[in-house]
């Protein structure tokens, strides 16, 4: 779990934005203090930097974590007490946790691995390599053993994965004295005790409960007159749905359910902000054509920065023949009107920034569930309707200045061919994502690096049509 995740996203909601000078005293103040770290480090300063490392915040003992080789982190983490040790482990990020595992002895590896929550130990696995992972599951008890095997037992990337199997329930017939003894005897193991799942005999859900209401009621009260209708998942679905949904709906846990409604677990707010953090980052480094490091920057070696981004460039270079192979079947039309070379770079750009805005608001309402698949039309309908109008003020732009310079021939050519290339491009863009949807493909995948190849091919092909019909050639 990340203790201080739920909190990070409370704040977000309830504190009020700070002056732009604060912002920037407490950057820099952070800055300065990684700096020291970094410098005792570099200069094996172990007593200052034992000292320094007990005067900082969790959270900026993360931040100095994530900006040093794999070596030194596992410095750094000897360096630490040992209720800090375990804070700052639970804040890294799943790659580095498997990194600084590898760093350690076993005896302090098994420790580490058994304090997790069983949630963050399907995470962690998810992320180690195999070898790490047998070794570290066989160096837990039989209980946690089974509780964090029952986590992978669900499919990747769905929420059962992501829920948390520790948690307080009561049931309906319960009064709220026995609710709030359930509550106190589940204190030290339960992830969450602000929201209560409500159970039938059958283990099924029937309702939600809060701590608040619990605390504010009589404690002969019977939970069934307090309870709310649920808000659950089903164990298999999306991961990125769920917690979506839970932040959505403002909610502080979500009860994950199996088919027939049975109680299986909680998916925690923290761990909504983290899933979602996650998603974001992989969709954001797709859109750019690259692969999601998965990682802090700093602490990417560059042979991953370097695998994370060659694929996709020798993909898109391989696509990006298709341009030549346009340019050499119009050869002897831009022998003819030599100008006509001059605005390629114009026309092709602005296709493909037409369709790139297209593609990454289309991608972004999908994540938000504000389209579906199945409105394919009517965004098509949107984007034609908006790619026409961009393409009718950036082309009477173009008519103008290029009458200007050349001739009323030429700002025809431009201007028309802006219009049509901004509506091919913002429909490509804005239906891409969905037909990705359709057929169960990232849509950041099919977004940016590839509408731009494809919107440069067709952008030329219509650019020289236009010029041969108008200018006959």
């Amino acid at each position: 779990m990340w203790p201080t995740a739920a909190t990070q996203f409370g704040a977000i909601i309830v504190t009020p934005p700070q002056p732009e000078n604060v912002n920037t005293s407490v950057d820099a103040t952070i800055d300065a203090t990684i700096d020291l770290v970094e410098h005792h480090l570099s200069a094996r300063d172990l007593p200052a930097l034992t000292e320094q490392l007990g005067k900082l915040p969790v959270e900026d003992v993360v931040l100095a974590f994530e900006r040093v080789s794999s070596k030194e982190r596992a410095v750094l983490y000897r360096l630490l007490a040992k209720d800090r040790a375990l804070e700052v482990f639970e804040l890294l990020d799943p790659t580095l946790q498997s990194d600084l595992l590898h760093g350690l002895q076993a005896a302090e590896v098994t420790r580490l691995f058994s304090e997790l929550d069983p949630d963050d130990r399907a995470w962690l696995l998810d992320e180690a390599p195999a070898a790490l992972a047998t070794r570290l599951l066989r160096g837990l008890t039989e209980s946690e053993r089974v509780q964090t095997a029952a986590l992978l037992g669900y499919p990747q990337g769905s929420v059962g994965r992501r829920m948390t199997p520790e948690f307080v329930s009561t049931r309906s017939s319960y009064s709220v004295e026995e609710s709030l003894a359930r509550v106190h005897a589940g204190l030290e193991d339960a992830e969450t005790v602000y929201t209560i799942p409500v159970l039938d005999d059958a283990r099924r859900l029937v309702g939600i409960v809060s701590l608040r209401d619990l605390l504010g009621a009589e404690p002969q009260t019977i939970v069934a007159s307090l309870m709310s209708d649920p808000v659950s998942t089903q164990a298999v679905e999306s991961a990125e749905t769920a917690a979506r949904r839970i932040t959505d709906l403002a909610l502080l846990a979500m009860p994950v359910v199996d088919s027939e409604s049975r109680l299986l677990g909680m998916l925690t707010i923290d761990d909504a902000v983290r899933i979602l953090e996650h998603e974001e980052s992989e969709d954001v480094a797709r859109q750019g054509g690259t692969e999601p490091l998965r990682r802090p920057y700093l602490s990417t070696p560059v042979f991953s920065l370097v695998k994370s981004r060659v694929v996709w460039l020798l993909v898109l270079a391989v696509g990006a023949t298709l341009t030549v192979q346009v340019l050499e079947v119009f050869e002897a039309t831009i022998e003819q009107v030599t100008v006509l070379a001059l605005f390629v770079p114009l026309l092709i750009g602005t296709g493909g920034n037409t369709g790139n805005q297209a593609a990454t608001t289309v991608t972004r309402a999908l994540a938000l569930g504000d389209v579906r698949p199945k409105d394919i039309m009517r965004v098509l309908t949107r984007e034609l309707r908006t790619g026409a109008l961009l393409g009718l003020m950036l082309g009477g732009l173009g008519f103008t200045i290029a009458t200007l310079v050349y001739s009323p021939a030429i700002g025809a050519v431009i201007g028309l061919t802006l219009l049509a290339v901004c509506t091919v491009a913002a429909a490509v863009g804005g239906g891409m994502p969905l037909l990705a949807r359709a057929v169960k493909v990232d849509p950041a995948v099919f977004s940016n690096p590839f509408i731009s190849t494809f919107v440069d091919a067709t952008g030329l092909i219509i650019y020289f049509m236009i010029a041969r019909a108008i200018l006959q050639l």
